[in-house]
């Protein structure tokens, strides 16, 4: 609250002043001038100083207005300054940003490195406030990432879009062109049919479909080569066989290859099991020894109806390579064919029927004229039945036991014994796991 401080003169005073003003206006003129300035600036100190003893004008109310008004100004000033400041910082983290990524394309990964430090030393979050729609200096930085509405249709089905993009010249189909100029010999001068060729002992007789699409990535040429009808049939036949003729309810054969329920031979299906066995009682009787068991499965398919089957208690890490072709001297594998049947219900599954492998045993001449008690010699083979199913972003990579059983077959007689196992939690699903080197070598061509 304002408070007011009053002065109260006598009459004496106030006619002492009367006369010194008096006296001062007669003493006026003979005053310098000098002198005179100095007079003036004490009546207007006085003046002021009578101005601010008036009742209900206090000082902290002259004082406050303007003070509040300057800071107010002052504020802003430096809010505005500061935002000016974020702004041009976060353009520059913008600029950094872009360069790097542009370095990075251009394969220069430790100049796009501390383009990348910078721009985040300035802004921290620089990577989501980007949205690659323009470039910051318009120099073409971040052109790659402009998005074109009129190109997304183009982009609708690449291998149209593609065909129509192929140059003729002298009357031949050429499917790709040299970057550089090279006094080599390029790869587009070979014939359609010799590139086709080749693309078929990509594929292989192991139909490793997956580098015929990495390949396609490589130019626009290489791309239509591997969209080919022909290689893609061809695949499909060796899957299903005589099943694959009609090609409905699916466009092409690629999409039936892809689409359609199948076992994978990139790789091999491996179960793991474990369990607790009850060991015997000891010697004296004061414990009983409980063992952990554990075994795994694996099953490895091939694309022209041949299946391995192995039980062991190693580790992948030592059985998966033996696994890469039938010819393995793994003595516990057992070999034979598997077929894929669709039932009504739209469930794929896999029937097989494997065999121990035969060894050719010597003949032990040093009994020979023995007589020998005879032998009733068996034939035995297990017929196994999967579940094909997908589990997770994966496809195809799950097989669940619907079925196990043993068949013994006796030469002599031609009976057949089976004994069906029950399928409990003993048998665990098995899962896909991919193999790079079952598919690093090409044998023979599709």
């Amino acid at each position: 609250m304002p408070y007011v401080i009053l002065f109260f003169f006598p009459a004496e005073a106030e006619e002492d002043c009367h006369s010194d003003t008096v006296r001062a206006g007669d003493d006026e003129e003979n005053e310098s001038p000098a002198e005179t300035d100095l007079q003036a600036q004490l009546q207007m100190f006085r003046a002021q100083w009578m101005f601010e003893l008036a009742p209900g004008v206090g000082s902290s109310s002259l004082e406050t207005r303007p003070c509040k008004a300057a800071r107010g100004s002052l504020l802003k000033a430096a809010a505005d300054t500061k935002g000016k400041q974020e702004l041009a910082k976060e353009e520059k983290a913008r600029e950094l940003f872009l360069k790097a990524v542009e370095e990075e394309q251009n394969g220069a990964l430790y100049e796009a490195i501390k383009f990348y430090r910078r721009a985040m030393q300035l802004v921290p979050d620089i990577e989501f406030k980007i949205t690659y729609t323009r470039s910051p200096d318009g120099d073409g930085v971040g052109n790659s990432y402009i998005e074109d509405n009129d190109d997304d249709s183009k982009m609708a089905d690449l291998l149209s879009y593609f065909q129509q993009q192929l140059t003729f010249q002298e009357s031949v189909l050429k499917l790709c062109q040299p970057e550089l100029e090279s006094s080599q010999t390029h790869i587009s001068v070979l014939p359609m049919e010799v590139l086709m060729y080749i693309f078929r002992w990509v594929v292989s007789s192991d139909l490793d479909l997956r580098s015929l699409e990495q390949l396609s990535l490589v130019c626009r040429g290489f791309y239509i080569c591997a969209r080919d009808p022909e290689i893609w049939r061809l695949a499909c036949l060796k899957v299903w066989g005589r099943s694959c003729i009609k090609l409905v309810p699916y466009s092409s054969w690629r999409e039936m290859f892809l689409e359609r329920p199948r076992v994978r031979f990139d790789g091999v299906y491996i179960s793991k099991t474990t369990y607790i066995r009850q060991g015997e009682q000891s010697l004296d009787g004061f414990y009983r020894a409980w063992h952990q068991v554990e075994y795994y499965r694996y099953i490895r398919f091939f694309p022209d109806g041949h299946v391995m089957m192995l039980t062991t208690p190693e580790e992948p890490q030592s059985i998966v390579p033996r696994l890469r072709t039938r010819n393995t001297r793994t003595d516990a594998i057992l070999l034979g064919h598997y077929r894929l049947s669709q039932d009504t219900d739209n469930q794929t599954k896999v029937f097989a029927v494997i065999t121990k492998k035969k060894e050719e045993k010597p003949l032990d001449y040093k009994y020979r004229y023995f007589r020998r008690v005879p032998v009733q010699e068996a034939d035995h083979s297990f017929h196994v039945g999967l579940q094909l199913c997908s589990s997770g972003h994966q496809r195809f990579n799950k097989l669940i036991w619907i079925h196990h059983s043993c068949h013994i077959t006796y030469k002599s007689t031609g009976e057949t014994a089976v004994s069906a196992f029950e399928i409990d939690k003993m048998y665990t699903p098995l899962f896909f796991a991919r193999v790079r080197s079952y598919t690093a070598f090409s044998e023979r061509p599709l």
